[in-house]
């Protein structure tokens, strides 16, 4: 997979933007685009989601390589199957990305020590739930902090702004599900 930078660039150029008119479109400033296409930052999840919004695009299609796998209605996932999903930080590994009319996107997600997704908050249609597996969270929704420890669970409206953060030293590992299924 190519970087973000790189990624975004094209994405852009594919949709006939040009950066100043996708910089306004996704309420960014023109130097902000610049700075990602040229992997001169890293933006965080919720910063590349704002980003995606003037195209439009989820994350998922954003970083989706167009591998359709097999074209059988898939029963069994093994994790060469899943479709993985990587910033500097959070990793996303989604189960059944191919099987058809998907009402909801079920994740493994890996958060490292130190890892976020964001100070600005992700929100959007739907809901989420998820359980950890092994490690700490720490979830923000509606400036309410919630530390989760393995064994442990979350559901909340996904309008609601939140974000994911692994303060702590040991990595945090959560199976979660979302609706809808194009995040």
């Amino acid at each position: 997979m190519e970087d973000v930078g790189t990624r975004l660039k094209t994405v852009r150029k594919l949709s006939g933007f040009s950066q100043r008119e996708l910089a306004k479109r996704a309420g960014v400033t023109n130097s902000t685009i610049s700075m990602i296409e040229k992997n001169s930052v890293s933006p965080s999840i919720s910063s590349l989601r704002k980003v995606l919004s003037g195209l439009p695009m989820t994350l998922l299609e954003f970083f989706d390589t167009g591998d359709q796998g097999n074209s059988d209605l898939q029963v069994v996932y093994t994790p060469a199957d899943f479709q993985r999903t990587q910033t500097d930080s959070v990793c996303w590994d989604l189960i059944g990305k191919h099987f058809p009319n998907r009402q909801l996107a079920l994740m493994v997600e890996t958060y490292p020590s130190l890892a976020d997704t964001g100070a600005d908050g992700l929100s959007h249609d739907g809901e989420e739930a998820g359980y950890v597996v092994s490690g700490k969270i720490e979830i923000t929704i509606d400036e309410q902090v919630f530390e989760l420890s393995s064994g442990e669970g979350y559901y909340f409206e996904s309008r609601r702004p939140h974000r994911f953060r692994n303060p702590f030293a040991e990595e945090c590992v959560l199976v979660s599900a979302t609706t809808p299924a194009n995040l």
